[in-house]
C-alpha cells in the first residue's frame, strides 16, 4: 500500500514531470492541455510559469499541487507519485507539504486574520495554544502582526493577500504554489507582495512556482518558464 507521503531525498528535484498529459473531456471531445511535458524543479527555486489564456499553466499548477491527477504519465513533488495517492493519502500530502496564494485571496469573512491564518492548522493534532502561537508567527513574518484581530473587509486588498500568505505558511510547507497572486492588486500593492515572495525564497528557503500573466512579477523569480499550447517552450 502506498504510504501518505515519504520525506523527500537530499539532492532529489522537488518538483518532477515525467512525460506527463492532461486530458479533458468536453463532450464527445478530447482537449488535451498539457502534452508529454517533462521538467524539473530543484530545491529552492523560485519560479514562474508564463503563458497565453489556455495555455496549460493552471493545469500544471494544479498537477503540482495535487489538486488534479495527470492522464498519463507522473508528477513526482518530494520524491512522492502524486497519481499513485487515493484522496485520502493526497488530503494529508498536501496538508504537509503544499501551500496554496490564490489571486482571490479566498478568506473566510467571519473569521480574524489570526483565525483565518490558523485555519490549517485544524486539520493538524496541535493544541489551541500551539496553533495560536503559529498564526500569529506566521502574521508577523508577512508584516501583519498589528492587525490580527481584524476581519477581512478591514483589510485593503494587498493586507489580505498578505493573510493568505500567512495562512500558507503556517504549516511551514515544503512548497509554495502562487496562481496569479499579484492579479487583483494594484502596482504597490503588488510589489509589496512580490518583495514577500522574494523574502520567503531566499530568507526561508521555501520552494516557488508562480502563475502569472504579469511580466513585472515574472521578473522577480530565478526562473522564467513559457508555455504555450501544453508545452514548454
Amino acid at each position: 500500500m502506498t504510504t501518505a507521503y515519504r520525506e523527500p531525498e537530499k539532492g532529489d528535484p522537488l518538483v518532477r514531470l515525467q512525460r506527463v498529459v492532461k486530458t479533458f473531456h468536453r463532450g464527445s471531445e478530447d482537449l488535451t492541455v498539457l502534452d508529454g511535458l517533462d521538467f524539473e524543479i530543484p530545491t529552492g527555486s523560485f519560479e514562474a510559469l508564463m503563458g497565453p489564456s489556455g495555455s496549460g499553466k493552471s493545469t500544471l499548477l494544479n498537477l503540482i499541487a495535487g489538486l488534479d491527477r495527470p492522464t498519463a504519465g507522473k508528477v513526482l513533488v518530494a520524491g512522492n507519485d502524486l497519481g499513485a495517492m487515493n484522496d485520502g493519502q493526497l488530503a494529508a500530502f498536501r496538508a504537509r507539504h503544499l501551500g496554496f496564494i490564490f489571486q482571490s485571496y479566498n478568506l473566510m469573512p467571519v473569521l480574524t486574520a489570526a483565525e483565518n491564518v490558523e485555519l490549517p492548522l485544524l486539520l493538524t493534532r496541535l493544541p489551541s495554544a500551539e496553533r495560536k502561537k503559529r498564526a500569529l508567527i506566521a502574521l508577523r513574518v508577512v508584516g501583519l502582526e498589528d492587525r490580527v484581530n481584524h476581519y477581512p473587509k478591514q483589510l485593503s486588498g494587498g493586507q489580505e493577500q498578505r493573510v493568505a500568505i500567512a495562512r500558507a505558511i503556517v504549516n511551514d510547507p515544503t512548497i509554495l504554489v502562487a496562481d496569479e497572486p499579484t492579479g487583483d492588486l494594484d502596482r504597490k500593492s503588488a510589489d509589496a507582495i512580490l518583495d514577500l515572495l522574494v523574502r520567503l525564497n531566499t530568507e526561508f528557503k521555501k520552494t516557488i512556482v508562480m502563475v502569472t500573466h504579469d511580466p513585472a512579477a515574472a521578473e522577480r523569480a530565478s526562473v522564467i518558464r513559457r508555455m504555450n499550447k501544453g508545452v514548454l517552450q
